[in-house]
C-alpha cells in the first residue's frame, strides 16, 4: 500500500477472526519493521515478545480482559531493557518510551500494510502481564498489540477525526 493511503487508512482493529492466525513469514515481516526503528544511539533497547501458543495466550490474556483481546490468535509485547539504553548526560534523561513508542508505531504500520489488525494498547494488568511473559529485572512493558486478521465482516471505521493541520502546526 502507497505510505500516506496506509497512514490514512490504519486504525485499532477491536473484532479478530481466531480461526485466521498470522504467518509467521507474515510475522517476521512485521518484527522485521520494528527491528529497523531508530532509537536513541541506535542502542535498540527493545524486545518483541510474540505470544502465540494456546497456554501462554490464556494467561496473556488475564491482563486485559475485553471480548475482542481474547479473540486474536497473537498478542505482541513491546519491552524495554533500562539498562541498555543511551542516556542523556547533562540531565539523566532516558529516552526509553520514545524509542519503544517508534518501535511500535512501526510495527502496527507494517501490520496494516501485510492486513493484519492492531489496537496500541497502555492500560493493562501490568503485574499479571510481567509474570506471564518473564519480564526480567531491567526489563520494563511498553505496551501490546494483538495482531490478527479482522473477522471478514469487519467494515472499516472510516474517515479519521483529527484536529486540521493548521490546528497543530506552528511555522517560525
Amino acid at each position: 500500500m502507497e505510505f500516506y493511503e496506509l497512514i490514512k487508512t490504519r486504525e485499532s482493529v477491536r473484532d479478530y477472526d481466531p480461526s485466521k492466525p498470522v504467518s509467521r513469514e507474515v510475522l517476521n515481516r512485521i518484527l522485521e519493521a520494528g527491528r529497523l526503528a531508530p532509537s536513541a544511539a541506535n542502542r535498540q533497547p527493545w524486545t518483541f515478545v510474540v505470544v502465540s501458543s494456546e497456554e501462554k495466550l490464556k494467561e496473556v490474556r488475564e491482563c486485559y480482559p475485553r471480548e475482542w483481546f481474547q479473540q486474536a490468535p497473537h498478542i505482541l509485547v513491546v519491552v524495554g531493557d533500562k539498562s541498555k539504553t543511551w542516556i542523556r548526560s547533562y540531565d539523566g534523561y532516558n529516552p526509553i518510551e520514545t524509542d519503544l513508542a517508534i518501535a511500535m508505531d512501526h510495527l502496527i504500520l507494517a501490520a496494516a500494510n501485510e492486513g493484519v489488525g492492531t489496537c496500541w494498547i497502555i492500560a493493562f494488568d501490568y503485574e499479571k502481564l510481567a509474570k506471564a511473559i518473564g519480564l526480567k529485572e531491567n526489563e520494563v512493558i511498553y505496551c501490546i498489540t494483538p495482531l490478527g486478521y479482522p473477522h471478514d465482516d469487519y467494515q472499516p471505521k472510516g474517515k479519521k477525526i483529527r484536529k486540521s493541520l493548521e490546528e497543530v502546526v506552528r511555522f517560525i
